[in-house]
């Protein structure tokens, strides 16, 4: 199951994870989010151990969103030792974020 990332865990959570991070900010409202968040799910199960997956409630959350420029939802940020390395916007394939996945993994 998708991690649930807020405000105050990010830092532990996504920047000092030593996996790969996928980040998929989202909102209650916002119905691309229900489409891709399905796929966040699978992608969580099928990548348990190798990467660190979450989701980020952006009304709930304001202040990651707003450091990472979050305008529009939903946006999957991905991070590597800390580092901000890929970014999608908009409800996407799932074979395109495993490909976005797989460019990250050692």
């Amino acid at each position: 199951m998708a991690k649930e990332f807020t405000d105050s865990n990010f830092d532990q959570e996504v920047l000092k994870s030593d996996k790969p991070v996928l980040v998929d900010f989202w909102a209650e409202w916002c119905g691309p989010c229900r489409m891709i968040g399905p796929i966040v799910e699978e992608l969580s199960g099928e990548y348990d151990g190798k990467v660190s997956i979450g989701k980020m409630n952006v009304d709930e959350n304001p202040g990651v969103p707003s450091k990472y420029g979050i305008r529009s939802i939903p946006t999957l940020l991905v991070f590597k030792n800390g580092e901000l390395v890929d970014k999608i916007i908009g409800a996407v394939p799932k074979s395109l974020l495993v490909g976005k996945l797989e460019a990250q993994m050692d």
